[in-house]
């Protein structure tokens, strides 16, 4: 199983946001310069192979990232950015013991979202994490 808390650690590790501005879940009061990993709901059917779990090689998790930067719209899209080309350039990935087949990013750009109340600008991407099925 691949857990929201080991792909926190490897978003962290990407060292876009301090480790103490990465986290998952709500976070009451966000701080800038901050980025939020969630799971995203998906949809259709599970993907279960022929002969049944025990021939199933292979897991997805979906994810999306919430960069919640600062008052900058030109900062904030760049912060959006850095972190979407760091995932586009994966070559290879294990996350914690469980190696990762493929990262599928969802859009094509990190997607705009505007700003919270406080004015602080958002982006989103989303991704889904292929990975090995643990048998």
């Amino acid at each position: 199983m691949l857990s929201l808390k080991d792909i926190r650690q490897y978003i962290s590790g990407l060292a876009v946001a301090e480790d103490d501005n990465v986290y998952i879940g709500k976070l009451d009061n966000k701080k800038q310069k901050s980025i939020g990993v969630y799971s995203r709901p998906s949809s259709g059917p599970a993907n279960i192979a022929i002969g049944g779990l025990e021939c199933t090689t292979y897991e997805t998790k979906p994810v999306s990232l919430l960069i919640h930067w600062n008052k900058s719209k030109d900062e904030s899209e760049k912060k959006a950015f850095e972190l979407y080309e760091k995932l586009r350039s994966v070559t290879s990935l294990t996350i914690g013991d469980t190696h990762i087949n493929y990262l599928r990013l969802m859009v094509p750009e990190p997607q705009d979202v505007g700003s919270d109340d406080a004015g602080v600008y958002e982006y989103v991407i989303w991704l889904d994490f292929i990975y090995e099925r643990n048998r």
